[in-house]
């Protein structure tokens, strides 16, 4: 009795211990998320309800930026819809692009190691001088898209500056990065057992069944982290906009038609100087993020398959 009674302040002691260190390694990122995330989040809450150039003290005045955004500012449902279409056009578009490239790449093929490399490259890239260099590719006068349409006498729209064409021009630019989400497919579908495919090779299932019945399912979970940080990257797209419809120093163009919602926040708060504005229009892009992230969590039981789900 005496052992056992001297035995339990000796566990309890070891287990806060245990969580003591345990509570020590983790205090970097409580600290990080603390500065860099929690601070600015309740910041930003703070000063989309003050009118605030920045400079002077900020001026607390409720829900009235909130008001003008929804009823008054008449760039802000053209901020909405361009960032929904590009959002639309983008996330499906390189899911579907990127499995697909990892898919044929996932073969004993000639030369496969460098179409994996050639197809990742553009990652690889700085993003802003790649956005740069499309810029010159999709010039109406003199980019190779309409040097290529002229020989066959075509003649080439104005890509970036029409509007009818702008945002679409934008999404192919978004698409051709797709190198990255392959790499991840690809790692992925590597990791699926070939006992599944030989298993369907003697039921005498074709590369379609085995597509849809096993690679998809094997590689839901993956597709569902790729569509989470997809949209999360869309929705806050920044680049494209300021450097490929930037003319005269304002972007977003032509008639707001690639003017998208973290442009906007941008352009509201350095062009503008209505940093308390440019806040409200940030906690509208964060709860849309937050809403479309809880819906796609919220059905993720009905289309992501666990290979350790009973």
């Amino acid at each position: 009795m005496n052992n056992s009674k001297a035995e339990i302040p000796r566990k309890r002691r070891f287990w806060q211990r245990d969580g003591f260190i345990g509570y020590m390694f983790i205090l970097p990122s409580l600290i990080g998320f603390a500065a860099f995330v929690a601070y600015p989040l309740i910041v930003a809450i703070f000063y989309s309800f003050t009118e605030w150039d920045g400079l002077s003290p900020a001026r607390f005045i409720g829900f009235e930026n909130y008001t003008y955004m929804f009823t008054t500012d008449p760039s802000f449902p053209k901020a909405i819809k361009a960032t929904f279409l590009y959002v639309l056009m983008t996330v499906p578009l390189t899911l579907v692009f990127g499995l697909l490239l990892a898919v044929m790449l996932n073969k004993n093929m000639f030369s496969v190691k460098v179409l994996r490399t050639l197809f990742y490259l553009p990652v690889v890239l700085p993003s802003v001088a790649a956005l740069v260099l499309w810029k010159f590719v999709y010039d109406p006068d003199y980019g190779l898209i309409n040097q290529l349409l002229a020989i066959f006498g075509i003649k080439g729209p104005k890509w970036l500056q029409s509007e009818d064409t702008a945002l679409v021009s934008m999404a192919i630019v978004s698409i051709w990065g797709v190198g990255s989400m392959m790499i991840i497919f690809l790692s992925g579908l590597q990791s699926i057992s070939a006992e599944l495919y030989e298993a369907a090779d003697v039921d005498g299932a074709n590369g379609l069944q085995k597509f849809f019945k096993i690679t998809i399912p094997m590689m839901s979970p993956v597709l569902f982290l790729q569509l989470i940080t997809g949209l999360i990257t869309a929705f806050q797209a920044f680049n494209p906009p300021q450097l490929l419809t930037n003319y005269g120093g304002v972007g977003g163009g032509p008639n707001y038609s690639t003017y998208l919602l973290a442009y906007s926040i941008y352009d509201k708060a350095f062009n503008g100087f209505k940093y308390g504005y440019a806040m409200a229009q940030v906690m509208v892009l964060f709860i849309i993020i937050m809403i479309f992230t809880a819906i796609v969590f919220r059905f993720s039981n009905a289309y992501v398959y666990y290979e350790n789900n009973d």
